[in-house]
């Protein structure tokens, strides 16, 4: 990747993202599929569905030792003009334990929103704060708010047409799955401005694991008996969010 251009990875990032889009728009409208609200584990110990709800408490751990770190103690080594970025990211993390907690309580359509729409805030704003720590700041203050926008309009867009009667999916798959995609190869392409780059890694591995502990919910169950694969999938997510804010924290500058 060392002998590529500038010019010629951007140019392979961007024919990326256009091919991503493209296919999207070809494939036939995306309806929730309702068995997705049938989880493995409907357990209630004084809650209903109570490890899934409890298993998203690293969540609102995550997020709020973030903001704290962040906002008070000013101990991040945050690229200053993405602040609100970092912010967004944070404070969505604690959105989603009460999102998801109440999905999780009243699994449905409508509930889903509310578990979803702040995890795409969550991915949008740690999506920018990758291209402006590998691409350019520039360009990524241009997207934070478009990229807010594209993922905030993905889940409204998606309950309406389940509201209408012609679920579609679409978008929201893009905004999740192209930047899950496109952050591999911007590590592997560009070149660091700051050290610890393991974590993030790490980082990706565990919501790579997470997704795996979600497809395999009841093979999990069944064969663990005390935790299913998906409150296994938000205790892996979890500590991925925990990861990165020990990367913010711990990181140094490379040039300085």
């Amino acid at each position: 990747m060392t002998s590529i251009s500038k010019t010629q990875k951007y140019t392979i990032l961007t024919l990326l993202a256009v091919i991503f889009i493209v296919l999207t728009g070809f494939l036939d409208p995306i309806p929730q599929d309702l068995q997705y609200h049938q989880f493995a584990d409907q357990r209630t110990y004084l809650i209903p569905n109570t490890l899934n709800i409890a298993s998203n408490l690293l969540f609102a751990l995550a997020g709020i030792a973030g903001l704290y770190f962040l906002c008070v103690r000013r101990s991040l080594l945050a690229t200053e003009l993405m602040m609100p970025a970092y912010f967004t990211f944070f404070a969505a993390l604690i959105a989603i334990a009460p999102g998801s907690a109440y999905y999780h309580w009243l699994p449905d359509n409508q509930s889903l929103v509310w578990d979803r729409l702040p995890m795409t805030l969550a991915f949008m704003s740690f999506f920018t704060i990758i291209l402006a720590e590998r691409l350019s700041l520039r360009f990524a203050k241009l997207m934070l708010l478009p990229l807010l926008i594209a993922g905030f309009s993905s889940i409204v867009y998606w309950s309406f047409t389940e509201q209408a009667g012609f679920g579609d999916l679409r978008p929201y798959a893009l905004v999740q799955f192209l930047p899950i995609v496109m952050i591999p190869l911007i590590l592997l392409m560009f070149r660091p401005e700051f050290t610890r780059d393991r974590d993030l890694w790490i980082f990706l591995g565990c919501y790579l694991l997470a997704k795996v502990f979600e497809t395999f919910d009841y093979a999990i169950f069944q064969s663990l008996s005390i935790v299913s694969g998906h409150s296994l999938k938000h205790i892996a997510a979890g500590i991925g969010c925990l990861v990165y804010l020990r990367y913010l924290h711990y990181r140094t500058d490379i040039n300085s």
